[in-house]
This record gives structure tokens, C-alpha cells and sequence, in this order.
């Protein structure tokens, strides 16, 4: 790479910040492809474990889907996936799954970690085909940036796996802040403090020394993909606790940040932010320090974005917590009724307060007694998957597509760069892509793949 002490153009960081994928994936652009069938989407799922066993679920109850194939480098959860679909294809490395499948396909869903999410998004639109990507969209801020440009350039259809805005209480929380229902926004603070986040993301221990060979039924090499090579070990990376290794996955704060940020993104239109500073907890109880492999084991995030209309002044301050951070005690207070979410967005304004609890029925307008009597905006909640699919079959612009949720991933994602050199202020230059005032934090920006799995053309 350049000498990252000297200013670089924003082609020039995405030019050096990763190698190009070479063959078998040397696919130009195609357009969008026409459908095969009238009124059915011909659809195929990259990853049916876990998470993508939910979203595979999701979409075969949609009477005008077509699973026509199914990949997953897990033969077993392939295997069982299989038995839902049986006349779907199946496939354990999803770049021959596009290759032989890209005449029979509209769409895919990627539903893999999060270090494979650019890779195969990427490449699934350069042969012309309908996105759901399950969040955050990618790993790197500059996959972030390349795939949303491409998406927007190949008119296709998208979907960010944030499903929480398709649901009645976000979508009504949007309309409740673009109206001003209490003022002009002051501050933001957003948390996520689920406990059950300590046993997938805040792993405790060293990593492992050595680890061993992998089951039959793992392809490990094809799970590791464009990640740096390391024994496969049971227990520590497949199936879910991934999200903890920095190589893998984006911590609790670019996972479920995306679902917390959403509403207040949309609902106050912001832009990319000014600056960034993280504060960590790096160990967690008595175990060691894990800060050069894993995620730190709580986070406090602030961002400041630029201010308009919709905000107090020009300037407007958005804080996250989660693990061992929590929202100051007197915003927390705010909502007394019964005790505060432990994940919600609540967004301080000149004649009041709108807390938005994750996953809620609605959101509440605070102090209650104050709006008893306000009318609320009425949303009906809709299934986000099968909103994606109606669209692709020309209905309305999806909830989450990325040239809207790319910017808001970019910016959670300049979060988790802050996390890697904290407490320190980095000050964002969005058009050129870099650091203004700290060259050095611009290598998390990306990563370079490992051999064989660059993506040419892509940077």
C-alpha cells in the first residue's frame, strides 16, 4: 500500500486497499435479469444456517418465490435445508452456485459472516441479480462504499437484513420524527445491552494455541474465505461465536447497531459523520485482554454528525452503548414507568423525548402525561423479506435498500474502526474515503484478502 502518512485520493485508497480477485470469478456487468417465469422470482440462498435458516424460511412463505438453489459450505445444515426445498440445487461454494446458476436466478440472499458479505453481494449484482444481504452489509467501510455505488449504478433491487424497520414501531417512530413531534433533536443515545451477548460476542480466554481438523462435513477452507488462515476449532468460530474475531465478524455494535440506528437514521435523514471516538472495556470479569483477535467486551461509541433542519443546531451528537455502558442515569430516567429498554434508541428533543425500544409494539413519546393525547401516525407492520421480494416483482422501493442503509452501515462501521484505536478522535473526510486528521486508523478501513479470493475490478 501507499505510504499512509501521505494524503490519498479516495480511487487511489479504494485501488490499494485490497487485491482483485482473480478467476473463476471474472464476471462483467449484466443487466438485472428478466423474469424467467411470469409473476414468480427464481431465487437463491448463500447460507441456510442460522440466521439463513430464518431468512430461507422466510421467503419459501412467500407464494411467488421460487428456491430454485441453496449453498451453504456446511453439508449437514445443507443437507437439512435441502429437505424444506427438495427440488432446489445445491452448492457448498457460492461462486460456482453464480456461475451455473445465473441464467436460472433473479435474486439471492447472502447469509453468511460477515467477512463473505461483500464478496458474494458483489458479485451476485455483477451478473445482474436482486440483493437481500443480511446486516451489516459488509465487514470494511470500503466494501460498504464500492457495493452500495455498484448497487445504485445497476438499478438492482435491495434489501439490508434489518428487519425491525419493516415493523410498525420503527416505522412509525420515522414518521413521529420527520413531523417533529418533540422538537428539534438535541442528542441521540442508542444501547444494546442483551445479556445473552456474553456468551457469543464476548468470548473469555486466550484464542486458541492450535486447533484441529475440521468435521467432514465443514468445507473450512471455503468458510474462511477472504479471512486469514487459522485452524479450525470447535466451538470458537462456527457456528455463531464468529461474530467475536475482528477477522470474521463486527462486534455487537455493527451487528445489532444496525437494527438500533436504523429508525433515528431515516427519521433525521443524516449524512456521514464528522467525527468518531470510541471508549472499550477490554477485558471482561478476570479473563485476559483479547484486543488484538476479538471485539472489545463493551463499547461506548460517540459519532457527531453534521445538523439540519430537523436538529437543534448545526452540529448533532449520537452515543452508543452496550456491554458494560449504559445511557447516563438522568436520560435513563426519562421513561419511568417500568424499567428503561435494555436495547432502544431515545432521541432528546426541544419539547420532549421518543424512546424506541428494539423489537417494541410502539414507540412512546416522553413524559407521557404530556402526550396522552397526541394522535400517533398509524403503520402497519410487513414481513421485510417478503417486502424485497415484491419489489424485485416490481412492487414498491424496499425499506432498507442500500443506497440508503450503505451510508448508515458506513457509518457504524467507522464506529468499529474507533473501537481499534480508542479514544482517540478521528475525524471523517467521506469524500475521500480516509481519516483526516489520523492516517494510521485508515488500515482498518479494509482488509486485503487472502490469496485467491480478491474480486477483480472490485478495487
Amino acid at each position: 500500500m501507499k505510504d499512509q502518512s501521505k494524503s490519498v485520493s479516495r480511487r487511489d485508497f479504494l485501488m490499494t486497499s485490497a487485491a482483485a480477485l482473480t478467476p473463476p470469478l471474472l464476471f462483467g456487468m449484466s443487466a438485472p435479469t428478466s423474469g424467467l417465469q411470469a409473476g414468480k422470482l427464481n431465487h437463491a440462498c448463500i447460507g441456510v444456517g442460522g440466521m439463513g435458516a430464518h431468512d430461507l424460511g422466510n421467503f419459501i412463505q412467500h407464494p411467488n418465490v421460487n428456491i430454485t438453489a441453496i449453498c451453504d459450505v456446511d453439508a449437514d445444515i445443507l443437507k437439512k435445508a435441502s429437505e424444506l426445498v427438495p427440488n432446489a440445487r445445491v452448492y457448498s461454494d457460492w461462486r460456482e452456485l453464480l456461475i451455473k446458476e445465473k441464467n436460472n436466478i433473479q435474486s439471492v440472499n447472502v447469509s453468511v459472516p460477515d467477512h463473505t458479505h461483500f464478496s458474494a453481494a458483489y458479485q451476485a449484482i455483477k451478473v445482474g441479480k436482486h440483493v437481500y444481504c443480511q446486516k451489516p452489509m459488509c465487514h470494511d467501510v470500503a466494501e460498504v462504499r464500492l457495493l452500495t455505488e455498484l448497487a445504485v449504478k445497476a438499478g438492482v433491487i435491495t434489501q439490508l437484513g434489518t428487519q425491525v424497520a419493516s415493523t410498525s414501531c420503527d416505522r412509525t417512530a420515522v414518521q413521529l420524527i420527520k413531523d417533529k413531534a418533540i422538537g428539534k433533536i438535541k442528542h441521540v443515545y442508542l444501547c444494546s445491552n442483551r445479556p445473552g451477548a456474553i456468551d457469543t460476542y464476548r468470548l473469555v480466554g486466550p484464542r486458541p494455541a492450535q486447533g484441529q481438523q475440521a468435521p467432514a462435513n465443514l468445507n473450512w477452507d471455503l468458510w474462511l474465505g477472504t479471512a486469514p488462515v487459522r485452524d479450525y476449532t470447535p466451538g470458537i468460530y462456527h457456528q455463531a461465536k464468529w461474530r467475536a474475531w475482528q477477522d470474521f465478524g463486527t462486534g455487537w455494535s455493527g451487528d445489532i447497531g444496525c437494527h438500533i440506528f436504523d429508525a433515528v437514521w431515516k427519521g433525521l435523514g443524516l449524512k456521514a459523520p464528522k467525527s468518531v471516538i470510541a471508549e472499550v472495556q477490554q477485558s471482561w470479569k478476570d479473563s485476559p485482554e483479547r484486543r488484538g483477535d476479538t471485539w472489545p467486551q463493551g463499547d461506548h461509541i460517540t459519532w457527531v454528525f453534521p445538523g439540519n433542519d430537523l436538529t437543534e443546531s448545526d452540529e448533532l451528537t449520537l452515543e452508543w452503548f452496550d456491554g458494560v455502558f449504559y445511557p447516563p442515569e438522568n436520560i435513563r430516567a426519562l421513561y419511568s414507568v417500568e424499567e428503561y429498554p435494555a436495547e432502544s434508541a431515545l432521541l432528546v428533543g426541544t419539547e420532549g423525548a421518543l424512546l424506541i425500544p428494539h423489537g417494541g409494539e410502539a414507540p412512546i413519546l416522553l413524559p407521557e402525561s404530556k402526550f396522552a393525547d397526541k394522535p400517533m401516525p398509524k403503520f402497519e407492520s410487513r414481513n421485510h423479506y417478503h417486502h424485497f421480494v415484491d419489489a424485485c416483482l416490481g412492487g414498491e422501493k424496499t425499506e432498507s435498500h442500500f443506497a440508503q442503509s450503505g451510508p448508515m452501515t458506513e457509518a457504524i462501521l467507522l464506529g468499529t474502526v474507533a473501537l481499534r484505536v480508542p479514544n482517540e478522535l478521528l475525524e471523517w473526510n467521506a469524500a475521500k474515503v480516509r481519516f483526516a486528521n489520523n492516517p494510521a486508523a485508515d488500515r482498518y478501513l479494509s482488509r486485503t484478502y487472502r490469496k485467491g479470493w480478491q474480486i477483480k475490478g472490485a478495487f
